[in-house]
């Protein structure tokens, strides 16, 4: 009799262990099962949020119906959203929406209020090229007439941003490093003060998105000399790329992607990439999102680790090589 209790109680106890081990595979499956916050660490209005929340609009419906909650955190170049993430239980239900200060803040900060190691890329979302822009009566028609002007008078071009973590302030850093440029730099508070700043004839030029740009552009406010991507920009394809105005290499576009705590479940990041990219694919959405300037990618968790260590790599060395520090 002992023999056959002792063997019911191995079987209980494997079916017990087997049963374990299987618990958060089934909970996995259902994920999520509760509302998501979608952290944006940028203030509501600009272009990161306004994407943010199209693509909470439209992933709820791909994730059981799922209420995502946008949660706006600003502040310190968008290290304190991001830091709120890192610091997050690593169960799918915080995630991050960031872009370009993601790569350029370990560079530009002494210590970060958090390890970006504690965070986990999904998918690299899209790129929005930036324009140079000018004040639509400047004497500036094109790039080399801004460019030989600054070669000429060392020192009297100057150029806004909306802070040193801003692919803004990097882009034109870069420019000024590629062609040996002597320019002065006016920090603003954000971009959108900057680009008034241009606007107003206050500063001479800067780099803003063509989402922030487009519209002041068309209106004859402003105007475009050059765009930072490679290739042109499909909203504006009258304005030529910097590589084509003379600057070999030049690359500076600005980019949006997902992330989550390092140690979320794989089930959980596949879920949520397949999901993020399923809306990305979304007619609607690519038509949106090119309306706003912007190229839709949707990578694989893999390719946007890799997309991040050049860009890192890329704006770690600018960095360096200006001495730029944080405002």
């Amino acid at each position: 009799m002992s023999f056959f209790r002792a063997d019911r109680f191995s079987l209980v106890r494997r079916t017990l262990v087997a049963a374990l081990a299987l618990a958060p595979l089934v909970a996995h499956a259902d994920y999520p099962d509760r509302p998501i916050t979608m952290v944006v660490p940028y203030a509501p209005g600009g272009a990161a949020d306004a994407v943010a929340r199209l693509m909470a609009q439209k992933l709820g419906p791909k994730l059981n119906n799922a209420t995502i909650v946008i949660d706006n955190r600003p502040g310190a170049s968008g290290t304190i959203g991001a830091g709120s993430v890192a610091r997050a239980a690593a169960d799918g239900y915080t995630v991050l929406y960031d872009a370009t200060p993601f790569s350029i803040n370990p560079h530009l900060f002494p210590r970060l209020p958090y390890d970006v190691s504690a965070l986990q890329p999904v998918s690299l979302l899209l790129t929005i090229p930036q324009l140079v822009i000018v004040n639509h009566d400047a004497p500036y028609k094109t790039l080399n007439d801004l460019t030989a002007k600054a070669k000429a008078e060392p020192g009297k071009i100057n150029y806004a941003s909306g802070g040193s973590g801003t692919v803004q302030r990097l882009a034109a850093e870069l420019l000024r490093q590629k062609l040996q440029l002597d320019m002065v730099h006016v920090p603003y508070k954000s971009g959108g003060p900057a680009i008034a700043g241009v606007m107003g004839g206050q500063v001479d030029m800067m780099f803003a998105s063509v989402t922030a740009s487009n519209s002041l552009i068309t209106s004859n406010k402003l105007r475009a000399l050059a765009v930072s991507s490679p290739e042109r920009s499909p909203l504006m394809p009258n304005v030529p790329t910097l590589i084509e105005s003379g600057v070999p290499g030049f690359d500076a576009s600005e980019w949006n992607g997902i992330f989550v705590p390092a140690k979320t479940p794989k089930e959980i990041t596949d879920k949520l990439q397949k999901a993020v990219v399923d809306v990305i694919k979304d007619p609607e959405v690519q038509q949106r999102l090119r309306e706003l300037g912007a190229q839709p990618i949707g990578s694989s968790a893999d390719e946007f680790a890799t997309f991040l260590k050049q860009d890192s790599a890329k704006w770690g060395d600018v960095v360096r090589t200006g001495n730029i520090k944080a405002d």
